[in-house]
């Protein structure tokens, strides 16, 4: 990407129907419950999921998907979301690194193995869908014909199942595997999944082919966190106009007040 984050807009802060966000992903069930318990006791919302608008009222969900998820259980018939253009210099779409932990290598392989369809290979080629390295060494390729993006996801969603209910897992971004197998320990297993492109994101927002969950990753420039606010707001019987009108009174407080600070450098946040 070859944008200044220097000059970043200011975030396009909207409060939208939680109806007419449409994911591209499932959520993620070892976060999903955690994450609802606390925004069910919060006062303040603080981290917005970041949405792309169709034009047609509808929304496509970049990321954020657990916090979505969370908000539609409880009842919230509105969210607070950031809005950024697919097609701006500041989104760049990568992917997520599958961290396969707390299991062992053989129980993964014969996951793997069960899978109907799916075929281990030491050589990469057409109908490659993912590569797993172990931490022994060892690398294959995982073969799945797919015959559409619907197909192709579908069998993306059985693969990550195969581990995810019953090992634990992590994700991450780095790409030096002896650093991955130093910060996870317990990890047996990584998994690397192929590039994906906006189109591939809308059209599985589109027509429900979803990603499984922890795979696609949205880097933003500019993104919104720490808002902290009044969930009540969100909370509150209102028209949907009402609650934007003071949520732009809202951030006008906040940018009059210096309220709001804007870091260009990239960070680490441990309290996620």
């Amino acid at each position: 990407m070859n944008s200044n984050p220097l000059s970043a807009p200011s975030p396009d802060l909207r409060i939208v129907p939680v109806d007419a966000i449409l994911p591209h992903e499932q959520s993620d069930a070892q976060r999903s419950g955690p994450l609802m318990r606390r925004l069910d006791a919060a006062q303040r919302f603080t981290n917005p999921p970041i949405v792309a608008d169709l034009g047609d009222g509808s929304f496509v969900l970049m990321d954020g998907s657990n916090r979505h998820l969370s908000m539609r259980l409880l009842g919230f018939a509105h969210i607070l979301v950031q809005v950024q253009a697919y097609d701006s210099p500041f989104v760049e779409l990568d992917t997520w690194r599958h961290v396969v932990a707390d299991w062992t290598i053989a129980q993964l392989l014969a996951a793997l193995d069960r899978l109907p369809g799916l075929q281990r290979r030491e050589t990469a080629g057409d109908h490659a869908i993912a590569k797993v390295i172990l931490r022994d060494g060892r690398a294959y390729w995982l073969h799945a014909p797919a015959a559409d993006l619907k197909q192709r996801n579908a069998i993306l969603r059985q693969l990550v199942d195969a581990y995810h209910r019953q090992a634990t897992l992590y994700r991450t971004a780095l790409s030096d595997n002896e650093q991955i197998w130093s910060l996870f320990p317990s990890g047996i297993g990584l998994v690397v999944f192929p590039d994906f492109s906006s189109d591939d994101i809308i059209a599985a927002a589109l027509h429900g082919a979803y990603l499984p969950p922890g795979i696609s990753r949205h880097i933003v420039q500019g993104r919104a966190l720490n808002l902290d606010y009044p969930m009540r707001a969100l909370r509150e019987d209102l028209p949907l106009q009402a609650k934007n009108d003071a949520l732009q009174t809202w951030l006008r407080e906040q940018y009059a007040s210096r309220g709001i600070r804007y870091y260009a450098e990239a960070t680490f946040q441990f309290a996620e």
